[in-house]
């Protein structure tokens, strides 16, 4: 866990946290995170709701539990029928019932017509590409500030050069959902470290085992998955392992499955100074910015434990 507290700021901790068995689906390495849950958190699918889209760059959201406050995900996004699809360029706090208009919203689509049928509605997280400029956009208004940044991507993966994102989320979204069928989502497991090929990309940690659930297919699909599906490598198969018996084999096994999580905890950045921002507060919890050299990203704090966290590479 040493090493995983390289990746928040100082002045918070992860006390009872713990890394599972690392998993791997192509280019994408995941790693569980297990630790104690914080309840009253309202989770982002169940309980957050597009309320309104309020002309190009202006996105309304409702917190609709009876009680509870919700932590917005960092750069969360929704494909919405009938009006142009958004990203949000911050995470946020918000009150049981409370509506709240974001007028700094990245608009995704650079041009009318391409909507979703109402039964295809979700959201989405920002590829792990374009966060770190969404992060810088934040608090500035201009619904088409990340189309330039959005038709770089599309060139890259070899599509049509223009400021719309659903050309890889929903063209591509039967690719990419392969990769939240490869990787498992275990009991209990409330956060993730993501690595495409042997680089660290991202760490995402929630409040509790539900709410990260509801994030599971935005981080693994989206966030993430389209880094590692443009980085798929070749399949090449393992070599066999020496045993000439049962025992032998579980033995050679167990010395893979240490080897490659000492391999893979190995890609975790070394420590650096992160420089933590309040950008707001309700109650107890505090909502950070957090910068550091190839880190990027926002943490909810509560006292001196992080309660969400939600931090990628820069470089």
């Amino acid at each position: 866990m040493t090493r995983l507290e390289n990746l928040v700021p100082a002045t918070l901790s992860l006390p009872g946290y713990s890394l599972g068995l690392p998993q791997r689906a192509g280019a994408l390495t995941m790693v569980p995170v297990h630790g104690p849950g914080r309840p009253g958190i309202v989770p982002p699918r169940s309980g957050l709701k597009l309320h309104r889209v309020v002309g190009y760059g202006n996105v309304e959201l409702h917190n609709g539990a009876d009680s509870g406050v919700a932590i917005v995900p960092l750069h969360i996004g929704y494909i919405q029928d009938g009006a142009q699809n958004h990203a949000l360029c911050s995470a946020a706090l918000m009150a049981a019932g409370q509506t709240r208009l974001f007028r700094d919203a990245c608009c995704v689509q650079a041009a009318q017509g391409g909507y979703l049928e109402g039964r295809d509605q979700w959201f989405f997280v920002l590829p792990w590409e374009l966060r770190g400029k969404a992060l810088e956009l934040r608090g500035r208004e201009g619904y088409s500030k990340l189309w330039t940044d959005i038709s770089a991507v599309n060139r890259r993966y070899g599509l049509a050069e223009r400021g719309h994102l659903e050309q890889i989320l929903t063209r591509k979204r039967a690719v990419l959902t392969q990769f939240r069928n490869r990787l498992e989502l275990e009991p209990e497991q409330l956060g993730a470290v993501f690595f495409v090929g042997d680089t660290f990309v991202g760490l995402e940690i929630a409040p509790d085992p539900r709410f990260f659930a509801e994030m599971w297919m935005p981080l693994v699909c989206f966030a993430y998955g389209v880094a590692a599906w443009h980085a798929e490598p070749q399949r090449v198969e393992p070599e066999p392992f020496e045993a000439t018996d049962l025992t032998g084999l579980r033995s050679a096994l167990e010395r893979s499955r240490t080897d490659r999580e000492r391999e893979v905890l190995s890609w975790l950045p070394a420590r650096t100074d992160l420089t933590a921002v309040e950008e707001e507060r309700y109650l107890d919890l505090r909502l950070h910015t957090v910068t550091g050299t190839g880190l990027a990203g926002q943490v909810v704090g509560e006292h001196d434990r992080i309660v969400y966290a939600s931090i990628f590479a820069t470089n």
